[in-house]
């Protein structure tokens, strides 16, 4: 037999009150709460409670309170990356979010769906869409990402931005719902390496 638990890994319908469920919920929101709570001196503190809420985690990867999730074993981030203040991460199925990857603050990564029919919603069941960030991705601020999407690596999502579709790699995108502005050149990488050398 299937668990919720199980199903709601797969993007199943499943009942998040399954006791199994609740329990790990609860656990992690007492680990966000001791995380929300460490001090700005406390950097190995953080680090370290930040390495049991999350699935895995790579080097110098840092979040910055507050932060919220509801399970973050389900998170995976890696190398270098960077989330600024108030990122919400809802969880129920896998996120992957790549190396060098910055959020702007205020960003929500919202997997979870609930049916479209008014009588199965009342019962109390949703199902989850992973969602892939990849490598040197730069989020805006006040982003929201919805399930089921892969943004591509090397892109930028624009502040304010709705993403309701896969994003390929090296562009611009922004708007609701987040569309490709233009792709990302060799005259925008010329660009910042003279401003760079000018500006040292």
């Amino acid at each position: 037999m299937v668990t919720e638990k199980e199903k709601m890994l797969k993007g199943l319908l499943y009942n998040p009150s399954d006791p199994d469920i609740r329990n790990e919920f609860i656990e992690a929101k007492r680990k966000v709460r001791l995380f929300n709570n460490t001090n700005e001196d406390e950097l190995e503190l953080r680090t370290s409670i930040l390495k049991s809420i999350l699935g895995s985690m790579g080097k110098n990867a840092y979040i910055e309170p507050p932060f919220r999730c509801d399970y973050g074993k389900n998170i995976h981030v890696g190398d270098y990356f960077y989330a600024n203040y108030n990122c919400v991460i809802l969880d129920a199925v896998p996120i992957h979010i790549g190396s060098y990857v910055l959020l702007g603050p205020n960003v929500g990564i919202y997997p979870i769906n609930h049916p479209i029919d008014k009588d199965i919603r009342k019962i109390w069941v949703e199902y989850g869409q992973s969602i892939r960030i990849e490598d040197n991705v730069w989020i805006g601020g006040h982003v929201v990402i919805n399930g089921g999407v892969t943004i591509g690596q090397g892109s930028i999502i624009g502040s304010g931005s709705v993403v309701t579709r896969d994003i390929p790699e090296n562009v611009i995108a922004a708007g609701n719902p987040c569309k490709v502005i233009r792709k990302i050149t060799e005259e925008d990488k010329k660009f910042w390496e003279n401003r760079y050398n000018l500006e040292r």
